[in-house]
């Protein structure tokens, strides 16, 4: 999904929860911050294509895997915080949404899989979930008024 659809997402989160403070930097973070990682891909995406679009190419790291849970949830332990759980899982829900490969074991193994819904597509996905988070969105606002 786009960092759109992942802010909207992270931010129902924000209001459903009453996240403020210090949580509020790490809902963001774990929610929508991760995909930076797509950043540290690009150098090697331009060396291998310059700049022809290629479908399907992989552009994440073992940081939007499930896999990250390894990390994430000792750090929530001690930041005694379970914010970064409870904002990366929808994030990787998110991501499996979208049908290009993802390797939910690695580096520890290789298998791949193309998410949720493989065969529906990935554009109606995005439309679908953007109709139900903004909608998510403005019901909140409105009840917190």
């Amino acid at each position: 999904m786009t960092i759109f659809t992942h802010i909207l997402l992270t931010t129902v989160g924000v209001q459903a929860l009453g996240v403020h403070g210090g949580d509020l930097a790490l809902a963001y973070g774990f929610g929508v911050a991760l995909d930076v990682d797509h950043a540290l891909k690009l150098p090697l995406y331009l060396k291998k294509n310059g700049l022809k679009n290629e479908k399907f190419y992989h552009w994440r790291t073992s940081l939007q895997e499930p896999v990250s849970l390894l990390w994430i949830v000792p750090l929530s332990i001690f930041i005694r915080s379970v914010i970064p759980v409870i904002f990366f899982v929808p994030h990787l829900v998110l991501d499996y949404l979208v049908s290009y490969d993802k390797r939910p074991l690695f580096p520890f193994h290789a298998v791949t899989t193309r998410g949720f819904f493989p065969n529906v597509s990935d554009g109606l996905k995005e439309i679908i979930t953007v109709i139900i988070l903004v909608c998510l969105n403005l019901i909140l606002f409105l009840m917190k008024r």
